[in-house]
């Protein structure tokens, strides 16, 4: 009984002192929580609370504060996250809606995210290593000149216009016959896979028909080409100078991490080894692995099956929301990218 309790106690100085920023002291805690105990119990709760390191004082005669670890406790003991309400649900589902190709859902994304924990909102696009071709649609745009569309099934989108060296007007049966076999051979492949694949597009069409079977194969190849860079947007660093006092003397190596692309990828990656979409990782503090990021958390979702998104703030969060709203926009990216 007296863990439980300690643990009701450890979680209202986590709850004050997110709310407050300001060290949490017995008679704090006695007027805001309805704890059923003394004064004297509680200040002996805190004292074993600070022996295990769980909290600790900033300084002499000040309240407690959580440490890393009180704070990784914290949230193992969540029972449950507490899913968001069904107004703020609302908004996240029109919000998105309104996309009109995957760069608007990852700009949407992360502004969405920033707005609703007021942190810093990560998005890495979906994986091009795990990508596959949707459609390949060609689009005749007058004389010699051809629209070749890439669709990958993440929803990102190449357009190239090609001149293939013939008129083709009234070739409206070569363009589909080669839209036919492109698909045949491209839809469902991993990108990598594609370039060659191709050729025997090229191989099987009639000798006076190849030249725009090449200029087709040409114009995909590049953007296949285009596609191969990993992409990682952010968005809500003035968050982070909100909570300026949060980071005493490492604001600005925060900053610079998190310009760092490879830095970024990296922590959303760590989400690909999530072996269930709906788990969340939290990492908290100096379980960072990159020291510029040990004044912060991390928490992260995949959406999907190749993406992941995330926050990053100051140890002192709302965790429980925030990793309410971490999931949920995953959901919804996830359902949109889907469709």
């Amino acid at each position: 009984m007296s863990d439980d309790r300690r643990l009701e106690v450890l979680r209202a100085i986590v709850q004050d002192y997110v709310r407050t920023s300001e060290p949490v002291g017995s008679k704090a805690l006695l007027e805001r929580h309805q704890l059923g105990v003394s004064a004297a119990t509680v200040r002996n709760d805190m004292a074993v609370l600070e022996e295990e390191g769980l909290i600790t004082a900033p300084h002499t005669s000040a309240g407690r504060i959580p440490t890393d670890a009180g704070y990784r406790l914290f949230v193992d003991r969540l029972s449950s996250v507490k899913p968001l309400t069904r107004a703020e649900r609302t908004a996240i589902e029109r919000f998105l809606d309104g996309a009109v190709d995957l760069d608007d859902v990852v700009l949407r994304t992360t502004r969405l995210l920033s707005s609703l924990t007021h942190q810093v909102a990560v998005m890495q696009y979906p994986s091009l290593s795990r990508s596959t071709v949707r459609h390949v649609e060609l689009v005749p745009v007058g004389g010699t000149r051809l629209m070749v569309v890439l669709i990958v099934n993440t929803g990102r989108v190449e357009q190239r216009v090609v001149d293939v060296g013939r008129d083709l007007t009234g070739a409206e049966q070569l363009v589909a016959d080669l839209r036919q076999r492109v698909n045949a051979e491209a839809a469902g492949e991993a990108l990598a896979a594609v370039p060659g694949r191709l050729a025997t597009v090229v191989d099987g069409v009639a000798p006076d028909d190849r030249p725009v079977a090449v200029a087709v194969a040409r114009a995909l190849a590049e953007a296949l080409d285009e596609q191969t860079e990993e992409r990682v947007v952010l968005a809500g660093t003035a968050n982070l100078a909100r909570s300026g006092s949060d980071f005493p003397t490492s604001l600005s190596s925060v900053l610079d991490a998190l310009e760092e692309h490879v830095v970024l990828l990296r922590l959303m990656g760590s989400v690909s080894t999530l072996a269930d979409l709906d788990a969340i990782a939290v990492s908290i503090g100096g379980e960072n692995p990159y020291e510029p990021l040990r004044t912060t958390s991390v928490i992260s979702t995949r959406y999907g099956v190749s993406g992941g998104l995330g926050i990053v703030g100051p140890t002192r969060m709302d965790y429980p929301q925030a990793m309410a709203a971490v999931r949920t926009v995953a959901h919804y990216v996830a359902d949109i990218l889907d469709e």
